[in-house]
């Protein structure tokens, strides 16, 4: 096969566009050709006219992804308005801290629905299109601590380890059906969600001491990952789980 990513006619779903690394990589598709569905809270347009602008058709699908019953219409909705699901990226995520004895059960419920409870549904959507096309790439946005316990967030930390768990399931299920099911893990990224990280002198210190690169990781820094796992060039890779964490997890 001779080496190239070419997403033409492709249709990607995205989660999580409107900013941080959500954004780059439904940027980073639209530069490899797909289309681009953009499931979000808000009719906010920016990114959309960025991804026209790249000469590709797009969609804003508007969705809270803590109302459950609205998740699981959106993918049905892209493919009545696109014709077609080729591709979901499960990047929205939320963030709560508490020390774990004092961690609100609304607030365990609204980030357990939020990142693994419509992952799940979309996955189980796009898979029912996906595996009686006998085609289709999924990619689930994991993270490190899908391999490490984390502080202070005890329920992201489960969400995100069952994230990862669910991906390599769902790989084993569909991977004979042409399904690809796959998680990018992002380590340590300059993004809203890590304000409060990059914001404690002592806590980003120790931070950027561990990262071998010797630095945070910037949204675009996730775009060649996306594009590769999106690829037919990753048709043989199943159930893997792609840290993208400047050498973080090998310290």
């Amino acid at each position: 096969m001779a080496i190239q990513i070419n997403l033409e006619n492709k249709v990607a779903v995205v989660t999580g566009a409107t900013r941080g690394i959500g954004k780059a990589i439904a940027i980073g598709l639209a530069e490899a050709g797909a289309d681009i569905a953009l499931v979000q809270r808000s009719a906010d347009i920016a990114v959309k006219e960025e991804i026209e602008g790249l000469g590709r058709n797009c969609e804003i699908i508007e969705c809270d992804l803590s109302d459950l019953k609205r998740v699981r219409k959106v993918i049905p909705e892209v493919k009545e308005k696109m014709e077609s699901v080729d591709i979901l990226i499960n990047c929205a995520g939320i963030q709560r801290r508490y020390p774990a004895v004092e961690f609100p059960e609304h607030e365990w419920d609204a980030v357990i629905d939020v990142n693994l409870k419509s992952v799940w549904i979309l996955c189980q959507e796009a898979g029912k299109i996906m595996t009686a096309q006998q085609s289709g790439k999924i990619i689930n946005v994991a993270s490190l601590v899908s391999f490490q316990g984390g502080i202070l967030v005890p329920a992201y930390t489960a969400a995100k380890g069952a994230v990862g768990q669910l991906t390599k399931e769902l790989a084993n299920e569909w991977s004979s059906l042409g399904v690809n099911v796959n998680a990018l893990v992002p380590g340590y990224f300059a993004t809203e969600m890590n304000t409060a990280l990059i914001n404690d002198p002592e806590r980003s210190k120790q931070i950027l001491d561990r990262i071998p690169a010797g630095r945070w990781g910037d949204p675009n820094d996730m775009k060649g990952a996306a594009v590769f796992l999106a690829s037919p060039l990753a048709d043989y890779v199943h159930g893997h789980l792609l840290a993208v964490d400047g050498g973080w997890l090998g310290r």
